[in-house]
């Protein structure tokens, strides 16, 4: 699998982000955008990587996506009057949400190919869509592969183009590459 390096990753959310904003206040924002006329995914990730989050959605906004990401501090919806909200109001919240959007994107970090949750997601995922729609994309400190982390490679990926320097592809199991851009409006 062809990691990308997470300094690469926090490269477009620093070209894109108004400095003046807090990582919480960018992600409002984001989610406060139009919605016409654009794919939908669903997006999973480590709740505690908001950076990453963030970055990876001003990476995935030039491809013209509506992506649902679960944060829920800032997600309305999963929050009932009383405030707390129960794990199974969550997982079905969740299941609701990865069933509505086209595609799926696992951000693949370190810590979420660990978290128990973002695995739940992605095996969910699995049965809810056909495998061209599921992509991994995977960010680490370095190049090196995950160890111990082998199913994801039965999954298509993001990766860095091997034919536009400056673009990304989508690489199937079989080998079959797919420019981004045409994957997500797939």
């Amino acid at each position: 699998m062809n990691i990308l390096p997470k300094y690469g990753l926090l490269q477009f959310r620093n070209a894109a982000r108004i400095y003046s904003k807090s990582i919480t206040e960018s992600l409002q924002l984001f989610k406060e955008e139009t919605k016409f006329l654009k794919t939908s995914l669903f997006f999973s990730y480590k709740h505690d990587e908001l950076e990453e989050l963030d970055s990876a959605i001003n990476f995935l906004k030039g491809f013209g996506v509506l992506i649902y990401a679960d944060y829920l501090l800032l997600d309305p919806d999963t929050t009932e009057n009383s405030g707390k909200v129960t794990d199974k109001e969550i997982q079905q919240k969740t299941e609701e949400k990865i069933k509505e959007n086209k595609k799926f994107i696992f951000l693949a970090t370190e810590n979420a190919i660990s978290s128990k949750r973002c695995k739940w997601e992605l095996r969910y995922a699995n049965t809810q869509k056909p495998k061209e729609h599921i992509a991994i994309f995977p960010i680490r400190e370095d190049y090196t592969d995950y160890g111990g982390a082998e199913y994801l490679q039965k999954f298509p990926y993001i990766q860095k183009s091997e034919i536009t320097p400056e673009g990304y592809d989508v690489k199937s199991p079989n080998g079959d590459v797919i420019e981004l851009g045409a994957w997500l409006a797939s």
